[in-house]
């Protein structure tokens, strides 16, 4: 389990409107174009209601995706949330029985296509369904901004005549039909009682399960810590009031024994509309919503399934060969493997019963991942730091955990033996293939050391990498932290401890910390080996108590220091280092302490950082170089100059434009932490962060100064 290399990750490539539309695609097909009727059958008139109740009953599975996915988006979705939480054992049950059940699924989907062209064209439905399924797996080998692409066309036509749909229907109902005739529609509102408009609730629970799909591309979702819990909670606000709304027309213009056998109720509904369209192009319109729907469904199915075995290959739980990206930076192994599938599903089964069992599977996962973010957050790893966190923690989980297992057993026997079934084969994979090439233990070894037994290590290491590769949060005050670090310029001859001796005390004019503490800790972390030491730099690093803010002292040798560091076989070894980082964090906030690291690593990693840091001329070229686009501006005031705008004023009054701010000022060699309050003078040199578009604005304030 290590950092991913930069030719293995897929490319970030999928923003908000990505993904709501794999999100509201994944959960739109049979959920409204087919179930509704037979949904209505056992519920009566209360159905829309069903609908209601299961879209708030998908919301401790949705809420523990999202802050699963924020933690560790990485391909797999549930596989990668379950292997690392329970160990590779349920990572193989959740992998391979979710891209068993997604690519079931999404057959049938596609069969479903065919079913709807049938209406225009008589064609042989399974063999347009294979069609597709190539013209897919096509799509998707061509990367996934393409299929993503398709997607949004998809998901704008399929909502753009829904909403069509429930308007017109609205209207019908309000305006068209009799009033007396709406009312004896919902005559009878639960035929069956509660418990048949509970049953009916786990019957279209279902329906919502697409909403969680999403996760499996989490890797390549660009800000994945906004654009994940946004996305899915924006997917499943619209979907549910598009099924509710538009159950409540179906169920209102549809006499109830005609809709109890209606497998196309959508279209059906359209056929009672008296619009100002003909009524053939309306029925025609949600037609068309319904391909949409079906191929919105398929398109998302293959995207998601592939990356299930994609994530396992990587792990060594299949064959490695699946985990390579193709030409296209897609994994074309992975895609083709799962566009195989599909097609022998397509070709072998005939019941549409069979992709329903499917689900009972999905609710199976749905338990499990809710057991993993209790088992993430209880495992105390510092480095499981998800930008979106469940809200009602862990009652939201345990409320998660006890609706699947009610929600399965109402779906009866062979559901659950359907379920067993896959677990089975799944677990005999895991037993003759995967064991004996896997070593790592889950988060759950973590939660167990609170017990006296042991962790594994490298779980820790390998989400630190993750971090790494997230960046910092928008929250995050690194650009400030790094302006405002007093710099050291090391003399040939210093020594590690020296230079750890003075940079202590300059922290210590700015935290309520003695020297001798610091220097103490940082020099304790370098010699137990917890001071990071790669690519020429450094990173001593600690966290108080009682502090507010993250501060930093930042050192350069251009001849290199030695610094004697502790090798992966407990050994002392001397490593030439040119930069050093000396970060300070307060303890309360352990996860931004962990960004900062990681944000620091990553501008190391960079080929040129080490030629260009020896050649910067002084400390604010090197600060620079850390700095993120172009945030970072440096003036000095004085009177003759076009910077005498500021001269003579308090910060608060300095009028900056918004998104820029003083992160530092320094006068006569000593630095000052700026406040509203703080007058600035001749000669104080200000440095100033903010957006390149604000810092352009301050340009021009200064240039229009000077040529007056």
């Amino acid at each position: 389990m290590s950092e991913l290399d930069k030719g293995s990750r897929l490319k970030k490539e999928l923003g908000l409107f990505d993904v709501y539309a794999i999100s509201t695609g994944a959960m739109f097909s049979s959920g409204f174009f087919l179930l509704p009727g037979l949904a209505a059958a056992k519920a009566g008139p209360s159905v829309f209601l069903a609908y209601l109740c299961a879209g708030f009953l998908i919301l401790p599975a949705m809420f523990s995706m999202a802050e699963l996915s924020t933690a560790l988006p990485r391909a797999g979705g549930a596989y990668f949330f379950l292997d690392r939480s329970m160990g590779p054992m349920f990572g193989t049950i959740g992998g391979l029985g979710t891209f068993l059940a997604l690519a079931l699924k999404t057959s049938f989907a596609l069969i479903g296509i065919g079913a709807y062209l049938a209406i225009f064209v008589d064609l042989p439905i399974k063999p347009v369904a294979i069609a597709l399924t190539v013209a897919f797996v096509c799509i998707n080998i061509m990367g996934a901004k393409e299929t993503a692409g398709l997607q949004r066309f998809l998901v704008v036509i399929l909502v753009a005549i829904l909403v069509f749909f429930i308007v017109q229907g609205l209207y019908e109902v309000s305006f068209s039909q009799p009033r007396e005739q709406t009312r004896e529609r919902f005559d009878d509102f639960m035929p069956d009682g509660i418990e048949g408009f509970i049953a009916t609730i786990g019957f279209v629970f279902v329906s919502y399960a697409g909403l969680t799909k999403v996760a499996s591309v989490a890797e390549e979702v660009k800000n994945p810590d906004r654009n994940l819990p946004l996305g899915m909670m924006l997917s499943l606000v619209s979907t549910t009031v598009i099924y509710v709304v538009g159950v409540f027309v179906i169920v209102a213009l549809m006499e109830p024994a005609a809709l109890h056998d209606d497998l196309t109720p959508v279209a059906s509904t359209a056929g009672e509309f008296t619009a100002w369209l003909p009524q053939g192009f309306i029925v025609g319109l949600i037609s068309v919503s319904a391909l949409a729907a079906f191929a919105s469904t398929g398109n998302a199915g293959v995207m998601a399934s592939s990356r299930y075995p994609l994530a396992m290959a990587r792990d060594n739980l299949l064959p490695t060969n699946l985990s390579k990206l193709g030409r296209y930076g897609t994994p074309t192994a992975a895609i083709l493997m799962t566009g195989a599938f599909m097609i022998f599903f397509i070709v072998a089964l005939d019941a549409e019963g069979i992709a329903k069992l499917a689900s009972a599977f999905q609710l199976f996962i749905f338990i499990l991942v809710n057991c993993a973010v209790i088992i993430m957050r209880e495992s105390k790893i510092k480095s499981y730091d998800p930008g979106y966190k469940s809200p009602f923690y862990p009652w939201m989980q345990v409320a998660g955990i006890f609706i699947s297992m009610v929600l399965i057993i109402s779906m009866g026997w062979l559901a659950i033996l359907f379920t067993m079934g896959v677990i089975m084969l799944c677990l005999l994979w895991y037993l003759k293939y995967a064991r004996k090439r896997v070593s790592r233990d889950g988060a759950i070894g973590h939660v167990f050391q609170r017990l006296g037994e042991g962790t594994d290590e490298g779980l820790d290491q390998e989400f630190r990498g993750i971090l790494k590769e997230k960046g910092l949060r928008e929250e995050d005050p690194f650009n400030e932290v790094v302006a405002r670090a007093h710099f050291i310029e090391i003399e040939e001859g210093q020594t590690f401890e020296e230079i750890i001796s003075i940079a202590s005390v300059k922290l210590a004019t700015r935290l309520e910390v003695t020297a001798e503490k610091l220097e103490k800790s940082f020099l304790d972390g370098t010699r137990t080996g917890a001071t990071p030491v790669s690519h020429g730099a450094a990173l001593p690093h600690m966290h108080l108590l009682g502090i507010d803010a993250p501060e930093m002292v930042i050192a350069r040798s251009v001849k290199g220091i030695n610094i004697e560091v502790i090798d992966v076989l407990g050994d002392e070894m001397k490593q030439n280092t040119h930069a050093i980082f000396l970060l300070v964090s307060p303890e309360a906030n352990p996860g931004q302490h962990l960004r900062m690291l990681a944000e620091l690593a990553n501008k190391i990693d960079q080929d040129d950082f080490l030629t260009n840091w020896n050649e910067a001329s002084n400390g604010a070229h090197l600060k620079q170089l850390l700095l993120n686009d172009g945030r970072y501006m440096s003036l000095t005031i004085k009177r003759d100059e076009g910077t005498n705008i500021f001269l003579d004023k308090e910060i608060k009054d300095l009028k900056l434009p918004e998104d820029s701010l003083v992160a530092m000022v320094q006068r006569k060699g000593r630095v000052i932490i700026p406040k509203g309050t703080t007058m600035l003078e001749e000669n104080d040199r200000m440095i100033i962060i903010g957006e390149p578009y604000s810092l352009a604005k301050i340009r021009k304030l200064i240039d229009a100064e000077e040529n007056k």
